[in-house]
């Protein structure tokens, strides 16, 4: 289940401060984005709705606390397969979607076939997801989980400055 790559959009100025803007805050009314971005509140919400359907903008959401929630123990887990077959891959990848303590899944070279972040209450909630999901697999050969003591960052912003892209002009 590789990520179908997109084709490139090209970004201006304007397109590049609005990302920004809603990366730092997604629930700003149309209004203070437009005024944030120095643009008219209708140019806005054409290039939001541009930007939406193309694809650059693919979800909006609410980033939550997990130690507010009692979610307090993060692993990052290695899992190698026994067979990388395309079919034995992508069947890994599927077993883990419905899996709401899976909050990320990539599949990496070289190395473990998959590293995998989940987010689970303690360590005994981290043992039953083991079990239900890496186990009881027939084809996990190995599990290696390191768990995080601290986190000295995390962030969801993605560098959409002009240097980090092509550049080009978008129509308003």
């Amino acid at each position: 289940m590789q990520e179908q790559a997109l084709p490139l959009v090209e970004l201006d100025d304007l397109d590049r401060r609005i990302l920004d803007q809603l990366q730092r805050d997604c629930a700003l009314t149309n209004q203070e984005l437009a005024a944030r971005v120095h643009a008219s509140p209708p140019t806005c919400l054409r290039r939001v709705r541009r930007l939406v359907e193309s694809g650059v903008i693919a979800r909006q959401v609410a980033i939550l606390a997990p130690e507010k929630l009692g979610s307090t123990l993060t692993a990052i887990v290695e899992i190698t397969l026994d067979v990388q077959a395309a079919e034995s891959l992508d069947a890994f990848e599927r077993s883990l979607l419905d899996e709401p303590a899976v909050l990320q899944c990539y599949r990496v070279s070289p190395g473990p076939d998959f590293v995998v972040v989940a987010q689970v209450r303690d360590m005994p909630s981290y043992h039953a997801l083991v079990h239900r999901v890496f186990t009881a697999q027939a084809n996990v050969r190995n599990v290696r989980t390191f768990f995080s003591v601290h986190r000295a960052k995390f962030e969801t912003r993605i560098d959409v400055s002009a240097g980090s892209q092509g550049s080009g002009s978008a129509g308003a």
